[in-house]
């Protein structure tokens, strides 16, 4: 690390005149560069977030000690590139168009907006921020913590979602799902359990499959869970009772969670667990998104 050129660097400074001139005074002797500045303010001391240039040979212990010497404390310090240099606002925007657009790419563009990880890093001390979709938990992990301000744009981010996601569920219930064909006289299926296996039946034929399948890899606790509903028979709940009961029958062969996974674009999971009435940590990596369910307090599915 002591080749990189580019650094963010997070700390706190006493909330008093001069604090800033004096950090600037070091760091032009120092031949360091700002060339970024965010400021989070407190009630007693700020945190600001700087992007800095400095000498050839320049690492994190001279960085930390340039910060000290100004009287600044809790530094977090990590190597950056360019795009460390774009323009909060305008990354602020784009975030909040791009949930507009797909409101199911959230927990990604608000990882990637807080410059943050879904998941905690493993033997790191982070600090975590916590998210609320509807029924839906999103968590941010990162070394640097939150501030207040972030925590109220994370906040301004999620009520966005739920907006959005308010006006699909109004969508719905005015009528405007194109009409399908029904495959007989009855609309309400008739759930029969075989084995690790709840199928959806309407007058004898199956429109609708839950599967509990294999513990994930890391934990046996954890069944992965596979849903399926004919096309014809979409949005009309039947996948909702399917994940109700394929979620009592993943607890009551063991699991206290189960995982759902599909594609990054699939609109119909977030509706779907939330209709169900659960409570779920969801997570966007790359093109897939994952939802994971406790199941443990649900009541065992009768055979």
């Amino acid at each position: 690390m002591a080749g990189t050129m580019l650094w963010r660097v997070r700390a706190t400074l006493p909330d008093r005149p001069g604090a800033l001139a004096a950090l600037a005074q070091r760091c032009g002797e120092a031949g360091v560069n700002i060339l970024g500045m965010q400021i989070f303010p407190g009630l007693e001391q700020v945190t600001d977030e700087f992007v800095l240039r400095t000498p050839e040979g320049w690492g994190e212990p001279e960085i930390c000690d340039l910060i000290t010497a100004s009287g600044g404390g809790e530094i977090v310090v990590q190597a950056a590139n360019e795009a460390a240099l774009a323009d909060q606002p305008t990354r602020y925007v784009q975030a909040c168009r791009h949930v507009l657009e797909r409101p199911m790419s959230f927990p990604e563009v608000v990882a990637q907006f807080f410059d943050a990880e879904a998941e905690a890093p493993p033997g790191i001390v982070h600090d975590t921020m916590e998210l609320r979709v509807a029924d839906v938990d999103v968590q941010l992990h990162r070394t640097a913590p939150f501030t207040a301000t972030e925590h109220a744009r994370g906040a301004a981010m999620a009520d966005l979602v739920n907006d959005v996601l308010d006006r699909t569920r109004e969508s719905a219930a005015i009528g405007t799902t194109p009409p399908v064909r029904r495959l007989g006289t009855g609309s309400t299926p008739d759930l029969v359990v075989a084995g690790e296996t709840v199928t959806a039946m309407i007058d004898g034929v199956a429109v609708g499959l839950g599967e509990v399948l294999g513990p994930v890899e890391d934990d046996e606790h954890v069944r992965l869970v596979n849903l399926r509903v004919d096309p014809a028979w979409q949005r009309r709940g039947i996948g909702t009772r399917l994940l109700v009961d394929t979620a009592r029958l993943a607890h009551m062969v063991g699991a206290d969670e189960i995982l759902l996974t599909t594609q990054s674009d699939n609109q119909a999971v977030l509706p779907m667990v939330l209709a169900a009435g659960m409570r779920g940590r969801i997570r966007m990596a790359g093109d897939l998104l994952t939802v994971k369910v406790p199941v443990r307090d649900l009541k065992p599915l009768d055979r």
